[in-house]
């Protein structure tokens, strides 16, 4: 029985790993990862009891909005760490039921598969001379899932009732704005170690009805590109999976954001890539434009930040972008990232010196030549943001 997996010493110690592991905030009853242990520890007896007869019931999820680069905002939804733990559980014993079916084509939150796959195999695509891209835009997904659609496909490999029960629980568990709580009718809370897994379960029947079709195609989560030959294939293809999506899976098709495009005018998973018959993969500008406007943040001379801590949070920052995007095969990108964060680093020492006389000897410790060093440190030019 799934039940009998979900309670086992072994897999309830691997889910309790790896919220430890991945931290995470606090839910609406604001324990912390931290406390977690302790919480199971003094109370499992009556958790695990409470599972076991069906009267387990989660708490409302903690509303946390977060400013999208592009404009607007995305909703997650936290749960409780003691729910986040269960559905860790239960995320576990369900995976290897549900991942071997599904598509090669998917990407996103499976094991030994990423993002930079996903890339790789887009441009495997367009080498091939597949050279439009249908890039499909769903609208606020993982507020719009379908619950009954959702299930429904669950339930074709869960016989556990009560496996499925918690699910559908986790699914109307609710949102606490404001301290009033509102009901769940759709959508899967973002921010659950389980929506990943029922995303995909549900987006499992895109990629199969494109594999009937023929089409060639990479999905990472809701992020979905189909490559074609020609433009007017591209645009048939678009209105056919809207209608699609939009009637069989009950989700929304962002008409604006969606569109039929040359793969090197749009964006996927942060890469774009080049318009050359052997095309590289290079960072779409939209990230380049986003990692700058971190980066101006913490290089802002208007802040008393001592340079130690500035350095510690870029490098916070960069290295783990710097190793997503090294994917990408344009490597003057870095150099000229390089080059521009340490322009601006120098910026913050020069107005740290404030005074002539104390940029003339930092100047001259550093082995500028004395005239230099008398000239630049006395100089009234504004080095600008």
């Amino acid at each position: 029985m799934v039940m009998e997996q979900l309670l086992s010493r072994k897999n309830l110690l691997d889910a309790l790993h790896q919220m430890e592991k991945n931290k995470g905030s606090h839910g609406v009853d604001e324990m912390p990862v931290t406390s977690l242990r302790r919480h199971i520890h003094e109370n499992w007896h009556t958790l695990r009891e409470s599972i076991l007869t069906g009267t387990y019931k989660p708490m409302p999820v903690r509303r946390v909005e977060i400013p999208k680069p592009s404009g607007g905002i995305r909703l997650l939804g936290i749960p409780t760490v003691t729910d986040r733990f269960i559905q860790q559980a239960i995320s576990q014993v369900l995976t290897p039921l549900f991942d071997p079916s599904f598509s090669e084509h998917s990407y996103g939150f499976r094991p030994r598969r990423r993002g930079h796959d996903a890339v790789r195999k887009a441009k495997e695509y367009i080498e091939s001379g597949l050279r439009w891209t249908v890039d499909i835009d769903l609208e606020n997904f993982f507020n719009r899932v379908n619950h009954d659609k959702l299930m429904n496909l669950v339930a074709k490999k869960v016989k556990d009732k009560a496996i499925l029960r918690m699910i559908r629980r986790y699914l109307e568990s609710g949102v606490m704005v404001n301290g009033v709580k509102r009901d769940s009718e759709e959508g899967v809370p973002q921010g659950s170690p389980l929506s990943p897994l029922l995303s995909n379960i549900l987006l499992d029947e895109l990629d199969k009805e494109l594999e009937k079709r023929g089409h060639k195609f990479v999905r990472y989560a809701d992020d979905c590109n189909v490559y074609v030959k020609t433009k007017k294939a591209g645009i048939r293809v678009l209105r056919s999976i809207t209608r699609f999506l939009e009637k069989k899976l009950r989700l929304k098709v962002n008409q604006e954001k969606s569109a039929v495009d040359r793969p090197w005018k749009r964006k996927f998973l942060g890469f774009s890539f080049t318009f050359h018959s052997s095309p590289k993969v290079r960072i779409a500008k939209e990230s380049l434009k986003r990692v700058k406007e971190k980066i101006r943040k913490i290089t802002s001379r208007s802040k008393p930040t001592p340079m130690e801590q500035r350095i510690e949070e870029l490098n916070r920052l960069l290295v783990g972008w710097c190793n997503y995007f090294a994917l990408a095969d344009t490597k003057t990108a870095f150099q000229d990232l390089d080059g521009w964060i340490r322009r601006r680093l120098r910026m913050c020492l020069w107005k740290q010196w404030k005074k002539p006389q104390t940029k003339v000897r930092r100047l001259l410790a550093l082995g500028i030549p004395k005239q230099k060093a008398y000239e630049w440190g006395n100089s009234r030019k504004n080095t600008g943001e």
